[in-house]
């Protein structure tokens, strides 16, 4: 088996990133012998980090992408995470001489691809692509917008979905009331103030539904800006009138509470105002669920949902949202017919067989670079 290095933010930080790249990992390098995770932190605070850390990136470092490099460089093949806002330099931009000192092939995740790019984060994801052996995307969205709108090889582009967590058996907490629930890192964009705002609009439906919101705010968040979207969304819940039916959770679960948490909601909520959201994990964790989900146009949602296992709507619009719930909630056989549209897809899903495919593309890559060397050492 390769022996993986993971280039990524990492546990005990919080963010997408760490969340996804700690599930590939532990499904690349099961048994722990075969993998190893490079962390990058903005505060070098490696003391809480596990035995699969081999190094910490401190962003703070100068010039720290050298030792990072030097740490991957001791596996066969390199899993790099990639979001403009994670390493240090403008745009992130010490990524890429990291990218070139390494000596073994390397498949880089982007997360996000932009429609409207910089020209600086342009250039920067057109040298990433150029350099790596491999890049990832997890919609055929993101793979078209980087094939449309950036110069880069279409041969180097494979789609891989984001992978989820095996939800089946997990018990779901019965609830008497319908059940309305969003979850993830909290902050501006989010919407969550359209969720809110479209709660106040259903409260004609008997039995009236409840809300959950789940998730602490993201710590970059916290660090500008204190709690104060937070509170806003306390004084809004309030002004509606509908704090009553809202269960503020501010805590980040476990897996085993959030399977149980997601498997009692009637509908997923997810009114980001983004336009550019190319993968969300917690979109895909949603539909695998079998939850039926009502979402704002980004762009994740309406590849995965249109005609599939939800409903879109506008941004901004919480008469829409409102609209689209109560569907869900009141048409007879509408909740069933979302979730059933999952079914044949929802196997290509979970971890165990997206890592798979991971594991093939490095491969290749490996088998592909064994190839080259031998040739020039003829």
């Amino acid at each position: 088996m390769p022996r993986y290095g993971f280039l990524s933010t990492h546990p005990p930080t919080r963010c997408g990133l760490a969340t996804f790249n700690s599930a590939l990992a532990a499904h690349l390098s099961a048994d722990g012998t075969h993998g190893g995770i490079v962390r990058v932190s903005e505060n070098g605070d490696d003391q809480r980090t596990g035995p699969e850390v081999v190094h910490t990136w401190s962003t703070r470092t100068p010039v720290g992408w050298r030792d990072a490099a030097a740490a991957l460089n001791t596996f066969d093949v390199a899993v790099v995470q990639h979001e403009y806002g994670i390493y240090p330099g403008a745009d992130g931009e010490d990524i890429l001489p990291l990218l070139r000192r390494l000596t073994v092939p390397s498949i880089v995740v982007l997360h996000t691809v932009l429609r409207q790019p910089t020209a600086r984060q342009k250039s920067l994801l057109e040298q990433i692509v150029a350099v790596a052996g491999a890049v990832v995307t997890m919609t055929d969205t993101a793979r078209d917008r980087l094939l449309v709108g950036y110069t880069v090889p279409p041969d180097k582009v494979t789609v891989i979905p984001h992978g989820v967590a095996e939800h089946v058996g997990v018990p779901a907490d019965r609830r008497t009331r319908p059940h309305l629930l969003t979850w993830g890192l909290l902050g501006p964009g989010k919407g969550v103030e359209w969720s809110l705002r479209a709660l106040a609009r259903l409260q004609d439906l008997d039995p009236t539904p409840t809300y959950t919101l789940a998730g602490r705010t993201h710590p970059k968040v916290v660090a500008h800006q204190g709690e104060a979207y937070r509170a806003g969304l306390h004084r809004l819940g309030a002004q509606l009138g509908v704090a009553h039916a809202i269960d503020y959770q501010n805590v980040y679960h476990d897996r085993p509470t959030l399977g149980r948490l997601i498997r009692s909601a009637d509908v997923v909520v997810l009114p980001y105002d983004s336009r550019e959201q190319v993968t969300s994990g917690v979109l895909i964790e949603a539909v695998a669920a079998g939850i039926p989900v009502v979402a704002t146009a980004f762009p994740h949602a309406v590849e995965l949902l249109t005609g599939g296992p939800g409903l879109v709507v506008p941004h901004r619009d919480s008469a829409a949202l409102a609209a689209a719930i109560r569907r869900i909630l009141t048409e007879p056989g509408l909740a069933a017919r979302l979730a059933g549209r999952i079914r044949p897809l929802a196997a290509d899903l979970r971890w165990p067989v997206v890592a798979a495919r991971y594991g093939s593309l490095a491969e290749r890559l490996i088998a592909t670079r064994a190839s080259v060397v031998g040739a020039v050492s003829a």
